[in-house]
C-alpha cells in the first residue's frame, strides 16, 4: 500500500512568549484537522514541542498534495484567529502570506514529506525541534546513516552496508531548490564538508542504496529567506523510517547524547546545546536551549498507533543534564566570539542597523611618519 506521511509545522501563538502553545490551540487545530478524515487523510496525530505545533497526517494523495496543504493550512488559521482571541504572543507568527496558493511551500509553514510502500512492519520516528535550524539535524543524520562508530548495522546488516544516497540543500540559496547528491562511503569527506556548515547545507533526503527506499526527510524552509528579516528560527521537522533496510531505533537516536551546538536560542541569534526532551517541553532558559522530541509510530494500512515518547527513557535525564551545563557555560560568553551567530546569520537583526550607523564614523588615521605613507 503506498502511503505518504506529511508534517506541517508553524508557531501560531504562545504562553508566556516563546514558551508553549497552550490546550485551547491544540485542540481548535486538531479539531480542524480532524475534519479531513475518510474524505483526505486516514489518520492524523497533532503534537507540540516549544511553542511550535506541528500536524502529522497520513494519506495515500503523495507529496505536495494541494488539499492536504490546504487542510494544515487553514488548520494553523483557525489556531491563529483564537491566539489572536487570547491574546497570545507571537499569534500567526509563521503564516507569512495571507491567503493560501496551492502549496505551503515559502509561505512560511515547514514541511517535510515522503510516500513508500508500507513495509509489513512499518515503524518511523518523528522529530519535531524548537529555536534552531534544519541544519541541526545534520550531525545526527551524518552519524546514524554513515558512520559505523555509532551505526553498528553499517557493517553487520546486509541490508545497509551498501551505504546511502543523500540529498543535501544550499539554503543559502533563494532563486530555487539548489541541491547536490553524495553517495556514501565513498563520498563521506565530500558530505563532512558540506555538513560542517549548518547555516548553508542541510541534508534534505536519505534514500537507501540497497533497494532506492526513502529513508528520511528533513524540513528545510528558512524563514529569513521568505520574510527578508528575522521571524523567528525555523524550527525544523524530520520523519525517519527505521529497522531491517534502515538503521535501528536506537542508532537514530545514538548522537543526540551528545547534545551537540547549533544555531538558534535566544532571537535565534546564538549557539547552544541541542536538549532532547520529552513530548510537549516548551521553552525557558534563555527562550531555550535549542531542544529536540522524538515520538516513535507504527503505520499498518494508513492508522497510526500510538505515540511513544522516545526521550523519556530515564537515560536521557543525564544527557538534558549535560546539556543543561553545557548551554550555561556557553551563555556566560555572552556576546562574544562563537557563542553569538556570525554576522552572515544576523544580517536581518537590529545589530545590521547599529554596525550601519557606525560604518559612517570610521576614518582612517593620518599615518604618523612620512616613510609609514610611502610604505602604505
Amino acid at each position: 500500500m503506498l502511503t505518504t506521511l506529511s508534517i506541517l509545522k508553524a508557531d501560531v501563538g504562545s504562553i508566556g512568549g516563546h514558551v508553549t502553545p497552550g490546550k485551547r490551540l491544540l485542540d481548535t487545530i486538531s479539531r480542524h484537522v480532524a475534519k479531513g478524515l475518510d474524505e483526505l487523510l486516514s489518520d492524523y496525530f497533532v503534537g507540540a514541542t516549544g511553542d511550535d505545533i506541528a500536524i502529522l497526517m497520513v494519506h495515500p494523495r503523495g507529496v505536495g498534495d494541494e488539499e492536504i496543504h490546504r487542510l494544515a493550512w487553514e488548520a494553523f488559521k483557525e489556531g491563529t484567529a483564537l491566539a489572536h482571541a487570547q491574546g497570545l504572543y507571537g499569534a500567526g507568527q509563521d503564516l507569512l502570506v495571507d491567503a493560501f496558493s496551492g502549496n505551503v511551500k515559502g509561505m512560511g509553514p515547514a514541511v517535510a514529506e515522503m510516500e513508500f510502500e508500507e513495509r509489513p512492519n512499518e515503524p518511523f520516528l518523528m522529530f519535531m525541534a524548537d529555536k534552531t535550524e534544519p541544519g541541526a539535524y545534520n550531525l545526527p543524520l551524518y552519524l546514524a546513516f554513515a558512520d559505523p562508530m555509532n551505526t553498528a548495522g553499517l557493517l553487520l546488516s546486509p541490508e545497509i552496508t551498501k551505504g546511502f544516497r543523500f540529498t543535501v540543500m544550499d539554503v543559502g540559496y533563494v532563486q530555487g531548490d539548489r541541491i547536490i547528491e553524495l553517495t556514501t562511503p565513498e563520498g563521506l569527506y565530500d558530505l563532512a564538508a558540506l555538513l560542517r556548515d549548518n547555516d548553508r547545507f542541510v541534508v534534505e533526503a536519505i534514500h537507501s542504496r540497497h533497494d532506492g527506499e526513502q529513508a528520511a526527510v528533513v524540513s528545510t524552509t528558512r524563514l529569513h529567506n521568505i520574510a527578508g528579516k528575522y521571524t523567528g528560527k525555523d524550527d525544523p521537522v524530520m520523519l525517519v523510517r527505521v529497522q531491517k533496510n534502515f538503521p535501528a531505533t536506537g542508532e537514530i537516536l545514538a548522537p543526540y547524547a551528545i547534545a551537540h551546538y547549533v544555531g538558534g536560542f535566544m532571537r535565534g541569534s546564538h549557539i547552544g546545546p541541542l536538549m532532547p526532551v520529552t513530548r510537549s517541553t516548551g521553552c525557558s532558559y534563555f527562550d531555550g536551549p535549542p531542544i529536540v522530541s522524538c515520538l516513535g509510530f507504527c503505520v499498518k494500512n494508513g492508522k497510526l498507533t500510538e505515540a511513544t515518547d522516545l526521550f523519556a527513557h530515564p537515560f536521557w535525564d543525564t544527557v538534558r543534564t549535560r546539556a543543561a551545563e553545557k548551554a550555561i557555560e556557553i551563555r556566560r560568553q555572552g556576546f562574544s566570539g562563537p557563542a553569538m551567530l556570525p554576522y552572515s546569520e544576523l544580517e536581518y537583526g537590529g545589530i545590521v542597523h547599529i554596525l550601519k550607523r557606525l560604518e559612517a564614523r570610521f576614518h582612517v588615521r593620518p599615518a604618523a611618519h612620512p616613510a609609514e605613507a610611502v610604505l602604505a
